[in-house]
């Protein structure tokens, strides 16, 4: 488990293996459901996800967040259209024109754009989610995801769970801080 308070951005640009292997992990599944979307066979998304990652570990070093919100995820959704792009221009289909849907992709304010954003933060979110929790006890994490999430009333959170209101805002608050430190950078 990777246990830090470094961003995962900052340790891919010290070169931390951990850190490749935990980004790997984390958007394999978003990526390969993304270009899944487009690609009649899934050899093709394979194919794909391993160029989008070829791309992202050769041009990482270039890449500046400068603090803009999503700049990661425009980034990688990016690097997916262009892969895209370049393998429907390799294999002309007789079928429809894909450059309708990329040039979709690419516009920041088009609904399928919107989707992929939303669909990215919440893949994050949940990868975060699911690595972090080992980190808790039982007992502070569900008064987290009860408040947090359920949008339970502090007071039945604190009845459920045998809590004091302000152990159940401290869980919360504890959590809530490790996750910020988990996704800095990729929300």
């Amino acid at each position: 488990m990777i246990s830090t308070s470094a961003t995962l951005l900052q340790r891919l640009r010290d070169r931390d293996d951990s850190a490749w292997r935990r980004l790997v992990e984390m958007y394999t599944p978003l990526v390969r459901r993304w270009l899944a979307q487009s690609l009649p066979q899934s050899a093709d998304v394979d194919d794909l996800v391993q160029q989008v990652f070829a791309v992202i570990v050769e041009k990482f070093p270039a890449f500046e967040h400068n603090g803009r919100p999503g700049a990661f995820r425009t980034w990688l959704r990016t690097i997916s259209v262009n892969r895209l792009r370049m393998f429907w221009r390799s294999r002309p289909s007789p079928g429809a024109d894909p450059e309708p849907f990329l040039r979709q992709l690419e516009d920041p304010h088009s609904e399928l754009s919107r989707q992929w954003d939303r669909e990215h933060d919440e893949h994050v979110l949940r990868q975060a989610m699911d690595l972090i929790e080992p980190e808790f006890k039982p007992a502070t994490w569900r008064a987290f995801r009860r408040l947090a999430l359920d949008e339970a009333e502090p007071e039945t959170v604190a009845a459920e769970l045998g809590l004091t209101v302000n152990a159940v805002f401290i869980a919360k608050s504890r959590v809530m801080r490790r996750l910020r430190e988990e996704i800095a950078g990729l929300l």
